[in-house]
């Protein structure tokens, strides 16, 4: 039986898709399931799995060609007996990123080996299914067919998937390695000829430029600049680490913390959780943090919806979770949009102090610099003396369309003082 592969809907707003990459090509096979398909629209590339099992015997629609929500886009053959491919005439694929050179073409790297699909378990004798997508990621990371085979599944019958994978090269980077965030995203060295080239952007590219195109060109930015004094939370984080990682499973860190002295502020300024449409001033009910997280080929923003109705756990949980699903390409994208107010914090890469653009339709947005011991002058009873301090930097970046200079920078005076000033005892 024929059945239609459509475009899904992934979102309440999304009403197309790009095709950016099919696993497989018209007559392989096909197993129910497996991930087969990348589409992207405007707020996230997503891997989609085969709804049935068979034999893919048509294409509709080609790399980098956008199609509507719910349009059939290819078709597959759950009868493999009589599965025969249909000879369509071709569309021309819309060019990607092929590189155009003057003289000579790049120099590629070698293209590791593939490994074979159903490699064969020793214990069991039976061959196990392996992904296409587990397969790319076992090749990228020397995996090889034995370590494979060890690797536990949580999908059907046992099947390995990319969580797995990426759960296991995550437990075994950081028992060899303690890879740090800003080490994990590092690329490759790309090898170039020599010769001036030119390479079509990628889909997720593409729209950050513009993106981040309309908001320089819709906002009137301005910065404000501030530092933090960090010490009380870096001991507290030292002196809990252990004891919450133990019990929730992951490492505290400083993000939350920086969430919650917002919110916290963001309730005593509401033009900073406001939006502009035209004239006209939206003053959102709630308080929804977009949370900036570095990705491989770019940059997402998933947002925490509710803030203000979460507590400190609430938001550390809410923290982990969305970076780990932006990382692994599992986002819906309706948690990418809402947002009201966001951050960026570039100090997971070392960097003290940045100015990042507004992310449309909000009128403000937080720069984290990384926590530096600084020798800062302390004011006292007795005199001042010259101490040791867990400094950081924080910039405010707003429209002042909305909001006036004195209203940014009191705004991020409220941020410094709610994180100088918490009360860490009753956080956790």
């Amino acid at each position: 039986m024929i059945i239609d592969v459509i475009m899904p809907k992934m979102g309440e707003s999304i009403t197309e898709g790009t095709i950016i990459e099919w696993r497989k090509k018209i007559g392989d096979s096909v197993e129910k399931d497996e991930l087969f398909l990348e589409i992207g629209t405007d707020k996230v590339d997503s891997e989609i799995p085969s709804s049935e099992s068979g034999i893919l015997v048509e294409i509709l629609a080609v790399a980098n060609e956008v199609v509507d929500v719910g349009s059939v886009i290819a078709r597959i053959e759950t009868d493999t007996t009589i599965a025969k491919p249909v000879k369509t005439e071709p569309k021309k694929e819309i060019p990607k990123s092929t590189p155009k050179t003057t003289e000579a073409a790049p120099i590629k790297a070698p293209k590791p080996e593939s490994l074979p699909t159903r490699p064969k378990s020793k214990k069991s004798g039976q061959k196990k299914f392996f992904t296409p997508v587990v397969n790319k990621i076992a090749t990228e990371n020397n995996i090889g067919i034995e370590e494979l085979l060890t690797i536990a599944g949580s999908g059907k019958g046992g099947r390995v998937t990319k969580v797995d994978m990426l759960n296991y090269l995550e437990n075994r980077s950081a028992s060899s390695m303690g890879t740090s965030t800003s080490e994990s995203l590092k690329k490759e060295p790309i090898l170039f000829s020599g010769k001036n080239e030119q390479i079509e952007m990628d889909h997720m590219r593409k729209l950050i430029a513009t993106h981040m195109r309309k908001s320089i060109d819709t906002a009137a930015h301005v910065y404000v600049v501030t530092e933090v004094d960090m010490s009380a939370i870096v001991q507290y984080v030292n002196a809990q680490e252990n004891a919450f990682f133990q019990r929730e499973g992951y490492a505290l860190t400083y993000t939350p913390f920086i969430i919650q002295a917002c919110v916290t502020a963001l309730n005593s300024f509401p033009e900073m959780n406001a939006s502009l449409e035209e004239t006209t001033i939206l003053y959102h009910k709630h308080i929804n943090i977009g949370m900036a997280v570095a990705v491989e080929k770019g940059l997402m923003v998933p947002v925490i919806s509710n803030c203000e109705e979460l507590n400190f756990l609430g938001l550390c949980r809410k923290v982990k979770d969305l970076a780990n699903r932006t990382r692994q390409k599992e986002l819906n994208p309706d948690e990418l949009q809402g947002s009201t107010f966001s951050i960026s914090n570039f100090g997971v890469f070392n960097v003290t102090l940045g100015t990042p653009i507004i992310n449309q339709p909000n009128v403000g947005i937080l720069g984290v610099g990384a926590i530096k011991k600084r020798p800062v002058v302390i004011e006292t009873n007795a005199g001042d003396t010259i101490g040791i301090k867990s400094m950081m930097n924080l910039s405010l970046g707003f429209d002042h369309r909305l909001v006036d200079g004195a209203g940014g920078s009191q705004f991020i005076d409220s941020v410094r003082k709610n994180l100088e000033t918490m009360n860490l005892e009753s956080l956790i």
